[in-house]
């Protein structure tokens, strides 16, 4: 692997295509990137993926242990991720079934977490390094619950709940308990029983308030409650049921506005005050389906955004007769998922993912007899028009323009006569 000698430096490129600079100073090397900037524990002590792979994982294990640190290591590609927990998974509500007699809580906006009773552990296996005074006072069973910093809060209980260095900042989080897996009682006993666990246990653990629903009208009062006070949401727990591994119907989940996960696959540019940052990502459904997203990142995010292939979460409020969210926003990164499943794809061309300085546009047009594809991809002074049948890669051509203004007026005279003639958009930017 490459290395740099005392007072070198050099220049690597990082997902979101943005450059950042890695120096070794005396043995202590540095990155330039938000990832390395942002933690807290000595210079001296820090990494990031950037040095991980410039220098090579071992090396740089090494170097952090000689420094006194112990981190977590990325995982060497092809390594099987740990087994995650056999934890109890919800439905949406039907909006049929009757909920009345139901328990119901607010849906917490944080991070599930299984308490194996020595450890918390993420929902893929992985373990949250915990300060030793966070864990004093959780009982020698298993607990199920969230680790929840505050409403709108996600992505700082994130950052705080990944990080290796079982920091201060961990008093901002509380683990809210929603149930005791391994007892095979109803419900309500188990609840009881939790209570019982965490008597007199310090104020940042608490089991999760039910209420009994009264009916449609109360849900709905409860759900405009929660919502209007930025909670995420109502979660509804059968009466009487017991606890199991996986999705269940017993537990449903109530919301206003709908959440999704979906697959990185591109990074559309900023314009105005994001020029030069992120814009917009382009994200992929399991069934194919491809839009963007361009509210909701903080100034950060947009300067280092997720890297393409990540699972994300975004939220909307209703899908479109293609099947397109209507309203997306982003909620955060999802670190404790796997990428979501495939279901069966419409047929569809394969297009090179979008890079850092491409706006693409999607239409698509079915008349029975003719399926049809129609894309326009802007970069600098040069647009790119990729057209064919569907479940083809079509064929594409390029034309310069004198500047940017130029290419995608161009463009949106080209969009403007494709949606004349009965095309319908797929993706657009945000």
């Amino acid at each position: 692997m490459a290395d740099l000698e005392d007072g070198q430096n050099t220049q690597v490129r990082g997902s979101s295509g943005s450059l950042y600079e890695l120096r070794n100073v005396g043995g202590a090397y540095s990155c330039s990137c938000p990832a390395w900037r942002n933690q807290s524990h000595p210079a001296h002590q820090r990494t990031c993926k950037h040095l991980t792979q410039f220098r090579g994982a071992e090396v740089e294990k090494d170097r952090l242990q000689s420094a006194g640190a112990t981190p977590a290591m990325p995982r060497p590609p092809g390594a099987a991720p740990a087994a995650g927990p056999p934890i109890l998974l919800a439905h949406s509500w039907d909006q049929l079934t009757d909920l009345s007699g139901w328990w119901m809580s607010e849906k917490l906006d944080g991070v599930r977490a299984y308490w194996d009773g020595t450890k918390l552990i993420s929902r893929l296996g992985n373990t949250f390094v915990a300060p030793d005074w966070f864990l004093e006072g959780l009982p020698d069973h298993p607990l199920d619950g969230e680790l929840w910093g505050g409403r709108k809060l996600f992505q700082r209980t994130v950052s705080i709940v990944r990080r290796q260095d079982a920091g201060k900042e961990w008093q901002q989080i509380q683990f809210v308990v929603f149930d005791a897996p391994a007892l095979t009682r109803p419900f309500e006993s188990r609840q009881q029983q939790c209570r019982d666990w965490l008597a007199g246990a310090p104020a940042r653990f608490s089991v999760l308030s039910q209420e009994l629903c009264q009916g449609l009208e109360h849900l709905r009062g409860e759900l405009a409650r929660v919502e209007g006070q930025g909670g995420e949401g109502l979660m509804l727990r059968q009466p009487g049921s017991h606890y199991e591994s996986g999705r269940s119907w017993t537990l449903l989940k109530i919301k206003s506005f709908h959440d999704s996960e979906a697959t990185v696959i591109g990074h559309q540019p900023g314009e105005g005050r994001h020029q030069g940052r992120l814009g917009a990502l382009l994200l992929e459904l399991p069934n194919g389906t491809r839009f963007s997203v361009g509210t909701g990142f903080s100034d950060a995010e947009r300067s280092d955004p997720p890297p393409l292939g990540s699972v994300v979460t975004f939220r909307y409020q209703e899908l479109s007769d293609a099947g397109v969210p209507r309203f997306p926003s982003w909620v955060g990164r999802r670190f404790d998922a796997v990428q979501p499943a495939a279901k069966t794809p419409r047929p569809r061309p394969e297009p090179a993912p979008a890079s850092i300085g491409e706006d693409i546009r999607r239409f698509e047009y079915t008349d029975g007899a003719s399926q049809k594809f129609w894309e326009v991809a802007v970069s600098d002074a040069q647009h790119t028009v990729r057209f064919g049948r569907l479940g083809t890669a079509g064929q594409s051509k390029s034309k310069t323009f004198a500047g940017p203004a130029e290419a995608r007026r161009d463009a949106a005279k080209l969009v403007s006569e494709k949606l004349d003639k009965g095309y319908r958009e797929i993706t657009s930017a945000s």
